[in-house]
């Protein structure tokens, strides 16, 4: 991880509400879902952000909560929570069926393919609410927004060494600096993992 800066939450949420505005007309659209986590971490973690780069593998480590796969017929995450790698795994063993018992996700999926890469919004702590609640991961780097974006990403083989990514993270210790470069984050680190056969 590379500490860029200390950013406030008005010039987080800004740049928020500019690259994810919400439409309730869209169906694909969970930008207030998204925009929901981000003040519960601020509201949890009491307003300590960087701005950050992830590398590739770092992101592979991030912590991913129960999703539904937008209420199709199969859950992609279980209430247990995944690594954004073992995500990806189920998501390749499921391909050649997911498009049909999920569309809405796996257009989620194709449609971040081809975005722009935005920043990703992570915690260094599992919120205490409904999505969150039976991680068993509860701390390190955890999704608050992005989840299709990190799938779509390793899909398309971005997520590699030497790739680096833009993120702002809620609760990194106070004072950290760019001279911080390296501070560690990864649960191989910190001995926690997200057991892929869940």
């Amino acid at each position: 991880m590379k500490i860029l800066e200390v950013v406030s939450f008005d010039a987080l949420m800004s740049r928020f509400a500019q690259e994810h505005p919400y439409d309730p007309c869209d169906e694909a659209n969970s930008n207030d879902e998204a925009a929901a986590h981000v003040h519960d971490a601020q509201r949890v973690l009491g307003g300590r952000w960087h701005r950050v780069l992830l590398e590739g593998p770092e992101v592979l480590d991030v912590v991913l909560p129960w999703h539904l796969g937008e209420d199709g017929d199969v859950e992609l995450i279980p209430p247990t929570g995944l690594t954004v790698a073992a995500a990806a795994a189920r998501l390749r063993a499921l391909d050649d069926t997911y498009p049909h018992t999920n569309p809405l996700c796996a257009f989620k999926l194709a449609r971040q393919t081809q975005a722009p890469a935005g920043p990703l919004y992570l915690s260094t702590r599992a919120m205490p609410t409904r999505d969150y609640a039976a991680l068993t991961v509860r701390e390190g780097l955890v999704h608050l927004d992005g989840l299709h974006r990190m799938l779509a990403w390793h899909r398309s083989g971005l997520l590699a060494p030497g790739r680096w990514v833009e993120a702002y993270v809620a609760g990194l210790p106070a004072g950290l600096s760019a001279a911080d470069e390296g501070h560690g984050t990864r649960h191989e680190e910190d001995r926690l993992h997200v057991d892929p056969s869940r």
